[in-house]
């Protein structure tokens, strides 16, 4: 029989420990997530992309620093999915409220404010109305001209300021206003000719 080296003795221990640590923690780790987003699928979804941030980036790491290190993955997992929801759901906000604002220089998301656990509709009727909405909103965006597709996407779906936009866009803050007011206005009237009202 092949005796095995002190070096593969040890990733063996700490594989095993991580392997522990999971089982461990998943119950847990499914709860919390389940109390943040209440959806299921989701829940596991986010606990076991977290499980996996940790076997990749720091399965190596002493098994006392798995609770602390795998909290921080969780948590950010949360919020980097609230994130997306917010922002995903202010899309369809912004539409309707911007619709008819004929100002070039008006930024709508300086103006708009969603209040926590607003944007997330409650009812299954109301989440497939969201979802089918943002589908077509997103064919809609790919037919964005490029400078406002680029404005738009960092504005609303990357979180940005107006002025890191200027500076990754490379241009100033009044025209990121402006190609973010006019592909609101584009996206409005898209989804009016759709016969979709927000």
């Amino acid at each position: 029989m092949k005796q095995l080296t002190p070096h593969k003795d040890l990733i063996l221990a700490s594989q095993r420990e991580l392997s522990d640590f999971l089982v461990a923690t998943e119950r847990r780790a499914f709860k919390q997530a389940m109390y943040a987003v209440q959806n299921e699928e989701t829940a596991l979804d986010i606990v076991q992309d977290s499980m996996m941030r940790l076997a990749e980036k720091y399965g190596d790491r002493p098994a006392e620093e798995f609770p602390m290190l795998f909290q921080r993955i969780l948590q950010n997992a949360i919020r980097d999915y609230y994130r997306r929801s917010k922002i995903r759901s202010l899309w369809t906000t912004l539409l309707s409220s911007f619709a008819s604002d004929e100002d070039d220089e008006h930024d709508p998301l300086e103006t708009l404010e969603v209040e926590s656990g607003s944007y997330t509709p409650n009812t299954p009727d109301g989440q497939l109305q969201q979802a089918q909405s943002l589908k077509i909103i997103e064919q809609e965006i790919k037919q964005l001209p490029t400078r406002q597709r680029e404005a738009f996407l960092m504005r609303y779906w990357e979180d940005m300021d107006v002025a890191e936009t200027a500076a990754a866009m490379g241009c100033s803050e009044g025209s990121v206003k402006t190609h973010c007011s006019r592909a609101t206005h584009t996206l409005a009237a898209a989804l009016r000719a759709k016969g979709i009202t927000l």
